[in-house]
């Protein structure tokens, strides 16, 4: 006689991940219903520097339009920092627990860098540039959270994502990125010469070192 031995199944719940998405597109709705000729110019930005120019004083910075979209930049960054962590088999992309942990990580470790980029361009006497350069690389980077969004729920809900998708959003990153660089030597040239080694200081030790030990600091302690 055959003895049945029932094995639980554990399965991890989604349904945080959708509440999640729902939330980001309503943030962006509502940045887009409230501020809506600066919404049109923003999503101009990488073929237009009308909105750079325009929004380039440090007030809007801390604007409605600019919290409301930082948020879907951390919560779309943090879905995919988790999303290429379960491709490379540290973490699952269905643990809530383990996106709260890069949620808050990311969003201190993002704050942190602007406070500590603000003490030092205090100290190089570069703090017009450091402001409009925070405004400009928040904007880039706003827009590249906006469209991984749609990406992110591609990757979540599908299992057999090809690894080289991956290395394209990653590349893609970079050159939107790079391109944002490019843009702002373009505009703040002004500022930028007879500072120049101060800029490379400043772009070295807060644009490239971090986003290295963020990498080692999160693997490392989800690893375990």
């Amino acid at each position: 006689m055959l003895e049945t031995v029932f094995q639980p199944r554990i399965l991890e719940s989604k349904d945080w991940a959708t509440y999640l998405f729902i939330f980001s597109f309503a943030l962006i709705a509502i940045a887009k219903s409230t501020f809506e000729t600066r919404f049109k110019d923003f999503l101009r930005v990488l073929v237009s520097d009308k909105y750079i120019k325009i929004y380039k004083d440090p007030s809007h910075l801390m604007s409605g339009f600019t919290i409301l979209l930082f948020i879907v930049q951390l919560i779309s960054f943090s879905f995919f920092i988790q999303l290429l962590l379960d491709k490379l088999g540290y973490v699952s992309k269905t643990d809530g627990i383990i996106f709260l942990r890069i949620f808050t990580f990311f969003g201190i470790f993002v704050l942190s860098k602007f406070l500590i980029e603000k003490i030092v361009a205090a100290v190089f006497n570069i703090e017009e540039f450091a402001e409009q350069f925070n405004l400009q690389k928040v904007s880039y980077r706003t827009f590249i959270g906006i469209l991984l969004l749609p990406i992110n729920i591609y990757l979540f809900y599908n299992n057999n994502s090809p690894n080289l998708l991956f290395y394209c959003i990653i590349v893609m990153v970079l050159i939107i990125n790079l391109f944002s660089y490019m843009i702002s030597l373009k505009i703040y040239q002004n500022l930028f010469i007879g500072k120049v080694f101060y800029f490379i200081l400043y772009l070295c030790a807060l644009e490239i070192a971090p986003y290295y030990f963020i990498y080692y600091l999160i693997t490392k302690n989800l690893a375990h």
